[in-house]
């Protein structure tokens, strides 16, 4: 793909909320939102938080091939307190929106001071930053070509905006979805267009992929941490990772970690 990074390995961070909400907290690259679900993937290690909106169930999702003990439940409601993707907090990040304005609400919903909040991605215009190591020459024309297309006013087409599938990991940017979590598959619904995603369980990928718009998921456990690996993701003008309009190519490899960390006794929540 035109980054300059092979393999994309993606951490997305999500909280759940409600009375008997939990908090959730993946691990490898990175994104932050509120009920606490980490998820991005692909061109750079970004991070992403998402909260809980329903209580989970407390008891295992399944019992094999894995001890019931060690499996966490993810099943529930999920939405993320930001748009985009977070960038690590070392390292090599996500393209990130040239276009900025200062924090107004901490992810507690708690006002920030107008002077000294944190600058964030703004929403009113998506104007990536082309001149990201992370892209190659190409990819990175690309972005600057969009970014020039957003700055005059005419927005440049993306599947959002002409109601198309969004992909992976484009979708990634959906502030709330649903895990409906099954020992032969987790499903994923996304609370934008309606976009689902299937995620077979502890099997490989075909010899050959048909590619598509959500490409081919395959997930399994690694101790207490959900690992999602997806390939086969279809190219075309629409196909983005973000909405800067980042480019890809077939060669797209997606890698997403979730796990459950610590409970926030004050909020009677979970991270991912």
């Amino acid at each position: 793909m035109p980054a300059r990074q092979g393999n994309a390995i993606t951490t997305i961070a999500l909280f759940r909320g409600g009375s008997m909400s939990r908090h959730l907290r993946a691990a490898t690259v990175g994104m932050q939102r509120q009920r606490d679900f980490l998820l991005f993937a692909i061109l750079a290690t970004a991070t992403a938080t998402l909260v809980r909106t329903a209580t989970p169930a407390e008891s295992p999702a399944t019992t094999n091939p894995q001890s019931a003990i060690s499996i966490p439940d993810f099943s529930g409601l999920w939405a993320k307190p930001h748009l985009g993707i977070e960038s690590p907090l070392s390292g090599p990040g996500p393209v990130v929106n040239k276009f900025r304005m200062r924090q107004i609400f901490d992810i507690d919903g708690r006002p920030l001071p107008a002077a000294t909040a944190p600058f964030v991605s703004a929403v009113l215009q998506a104007i990536g930053d082309y001149t990201n190591p992370i892209l190659k020459p190409a990819a990175a024309e690309v972005v600057k070509r969009r970014g020039e297309m957003e700055l005059s006013g005419m927005p440049f087409p993306s599947a959002r905006n002409q109601c198309w599938p969004e992909g992976v990991p484009a979708v990634f940017a959906a502030i709330g979805i649903q895990m409906l979590q099954q020992p032969e598959q987790i499903t994923i619904l996304y609370e934008y267009d309606n976009q689902v995603r299937r995620v077979r369980m502890n099997q490989p990928h075909p010899a050959q992929v048909t590619p598509s718009w959500y490409g081919d998921s395959v997930g399994h456990y690694e101790g207490d941490m959900l690992v999602i690996d997806t390939v086969g993701v279809k190219t075309g003008p629409l196909a983005m990772v973000d909405w800067f309009g980042t480019p890809f190519t077939h060669a797209l490899h997606v890698v997403e970690r979730y796990r459950l960390t610590t409970k926030l006794p004050e909020k009677g929540r979970y991270g991912v």
